[in-house]
């Protein structure tokens, strides 16, 4: 029998070391930079990476064949599939075999040259705003398999930094990943956690287990998130010049 499954651990603001909060709050400037230069030509980042790519089919990848940065080992792409969430899509982001450390064997999936490493789903809305941060099970994006503290560290690996299909689009995941990364580290090691709730069977059948493809999801509000970030830093500013009079 199972045991019953974990909560998802966000780190808060108050837990997070100035640099981070910092971080975050660039990386919100940044998102928000891309916004205001696509909204200028009546664009958003959902409509960026489908333009020229004809109909819009559940399953298929847009671009056609992901975008990928050579220099960085960085990867994504668009697709829709959650017939039973609020979104238009969703984005896979990857890092692959050059950004992992040499000698680092998965556990299950792709091995040697072909390591792949999936780091998170973020879920739109048709505005092109996100609305959901969320993990899956190995055989949805068919990864290799790492223990969360491996794919952790393979967060700040992650770049898209040329402009095809659009600069915005790229710069924007890129910062998306600084911005959330509280949350996204919170959901790999729930997902680390949910699978190890199976340790009734062996670790590669829960891994292809169809019935267990999303494994943790968290909804972001930039906005609130921004707040309660300068909220953080305005305090510990006050706490440091009590500290001082």
């Amino acid at each position: 029998m199972k045991n019953a499954l974990p909560e998802i651990a966000v780190v808060g603001p108050e837990a997070l070391t100035e640099r981070r909060l910092r971080a975050s709050l660039e990386a919100i400037a940044e998102m928000r930079e891309c916004y205001r230069v696509l909204a200028k030509a009546g664009l958003n980042i959902v409509g960026e990476v489908l333009k020229g790519q004809g109909p819009f089919y559940q399953m298929d990848h847009y671009p056609k064949d992901d975008v990928y940065d050579r220099e960085f080992h960085s990867q994504y792409y668009y697709h829709a599939h959650r017939d039973d969430h609020d979104e238009h899509g969703h984005f896979h982001l990857f890092v692959r075999d050059a950004a992992i450390p040499a000698g680092l064997a998965p556990l299950a999936g792709p091995a040697g040259d072909a390591r792949v490493a999936h780091l998170v789903a973020i879920a739109m809305d048709a505005w092109g705003f996100p609305v959901e941060l969320f993990a899956v099970n190995r055989w949805v994006t068919d990864e290799s398999w790492f223990a969360a503290d491996a794919v952790i560290a393979l967060l700040d690996a992650f770049k898209v930094d040329h402009a095809s299909p659009s600069w915005p689009v790229n710069r924007w995941l890129t910062a998306m990943v600084r911005c959330y990364r509280p949350q996204i580290e919170a959901l790999i090691r729930h997902r680390e956690a949910v699978i190890a709730a199976h340790a009734d069977r062996p670790l590669t059948e829960v891994l292809e287990d169809r019935t267990l493809e999303t494994t943790g999801s968290l909804l972001v509000d930039t906005d609130a998130w921004q707040a309660s970030l300068e909220t953080e830093l305005a305090r510990r500013g006050s706490v440091s010049r009590l500290a001082e009079s």
